[in-house]
């Protein structure tokens, strides 16, 4: 029995001194190797923090940015540690991979949402506060979100688009040039004088404090429609002033050629009896 016991003892040492000298050189490198590619991972993740704040990126998106880096960087160290002990580390690229295909089929469209914020908030199309027509609606931009964009439309509606079909469609921007102009169109009968008229609507519209005296406002004959000749009314308007402008001068211009006894006409027909 001693003997059986003295001998089980020798062959486990024996096994342990084989595996430490097997396995031990290697673990105390992948050990290394992790402690040291930890540092340089925290290192490195300050550093690109420290760019994306200088470029004055957007907050949320420099998070995001920081955080995936940080776990991409991580798995990758941790693959090379399992590689340095010796274990195959195909498998678990196959798994990895496999599993970042099925994720990115079942948010392809979050991704694409995703990809369109992020290039929106690195190209700047518009901002907080603009002014934008998009996808079928204007408004002022509220919040520029990862995934989605928030606007407040005229009619105090909230509207969200999503960033993928936003950042591929077209994007009118009405502040980045600091002026709109408002197009009106107002008639006026064959019989009246047009001279006249232009002069009438020339200084209502620049009598209005909200109207820009550069651009000059313009007003002009735009067609000779069956029962009117139509008037192009152009002022210019700051963009937060834009509706105000709108509807003040369509108001302020009617009043104006009534007092001047200059007749807007409306359809209608004459019918002849025999």
């Amino acid at each position: 029995m001693e003997d059986f016991n003295k001998l089980f003892s020798n062959s486990t040492y024996d096994k342990i001194k084989e595996l430490s000298m097997e396995y031990g050189l290697s673990l105390i490198q992948g050990i290394l190797i992790l402690l040291i590619g930890l540092w340089i991972i925290k290192k490195l993740i300050t550093v690109v923090k420290n760019i994306m704040s200088k470029s004055k990126l957007e907050v949320s998106l420099q998070v995001f940015f920081s955080d995936l880096l940080n776990w991409v960087l991580k798995a990758l160290l941790i693959i090379t540690v399992l590689g340095q002990l010796g274990i195959a580390n195909t498998s678990f690229v196959a798994i990895i991979g496999a599993a970042g295909l099925a994720v990115g089929l079942a948010l392809q469209g979050t991704l694409s949402n995703f990809a369109g914020g992020a290039l929106i908030m690195i190209f700047k199309p518009f901002k907080v506060g603009d002014l934008i027509e998009a996808q079928g609606e204007l408004g002022n931009v509220k919040e520029i979100q990862i995934f989605v964009t928030k606007l407040v439309t005229p009619a105090n509606k909230l509207a969200i688009i999503p960033n993928g079909i936003l950042s591929n469609g077209t994007i009118k921007n009405y502040t980045e040039e600091g002026q709109l102009r408002v197009d009106l169109t107002i008639g006026i009968s064959y019989d009246s004088d047009i001279k006249l008229a232009k002069e009438i609507l020339e200084k209502t519209l620049n009598e209005n404090p909200k109207v820009l005296k550069t651009p000059a406002a313009a007003v002009t004959v735009s067609e000779l429609a069956d029962s009117s000749v139509n008037l192009a009314v152009r002022p210019w308007a700051s963009p937060e002033n834009y509706w105000d402008v709108y509807f003040e001068s369509l108001e302020a211009c009617k009043l104006a050629l009534d007092k001047a006894n200059i007749v807007i006409p409306f359809p209608q027909r004459d019918v002849h009896m025999k």
